[in-house]
């Protein structure tokens, strides 16, 4: 048979039961509810990390890019540059090539005017002596000779 204290105990041993699992779920609820907090931070602090390494490696990527993009422009300047060179040089034999060409035509110009100016000066030479033969003469015949 069962006693008083049996059935007590029983009673106790379940109402201690329940007691104790009413305790260790409010217990494991809070410790759960404790760690989900962090976990999320810890979620995050993760997050944030993979964040952090992904930018360094966007801003290296970048800093390569920007790199090859200035190395590739200062190819093309000094293309440029080397062409311009080239072009100068080009327009500077073309342009002493016209002076000579010009030099040699000016001087032949000069001895062309020279040529001239000796005939002018035997014209002018040759008028001042007709005009004084032909004033002699008239003198001559005005005196009566």
């Amino acid at each position: 048979m069962i006693s008083l204290e049996d059935l007590n105990q029983g009673k106790l041993r379940s109402l201690l039961l329940s007691l104790i699992e009413e305790v260790v779920k409010e217990k494991l609820a809070e410790f759960v509810v404790e760690h989900e907090k962090k976990a999320k931070d810890i979620s995050i602090m993760e997050r944030l990390l993979r964040l952090e390494e992904e930018l360094k490696a966007l801003r290296e990527l970048e800093e390569r890019r920007f790199e090859a993009l200035l190395r590739e422009m200062n190819a093309r300047f000094e293309a440029m540059n080397t062409r311009f060179e080239a072009l100068q040089k080009e327009i500077n034999t073309r342009f002493e090539a016209l002076q000579k060409e010009m030099n040699t035509r000016f001087e032949a110009m000069n001895s062309r005017f020279e040529a001239l100016e000796r005939r002018f000066n035997f014209l002018q030479w040759l008028i001042i002596g007709g005009f004084s033969f032909l004033g002699i003469l008239l003198t001559l015949i005005k005196l009566g000779y």
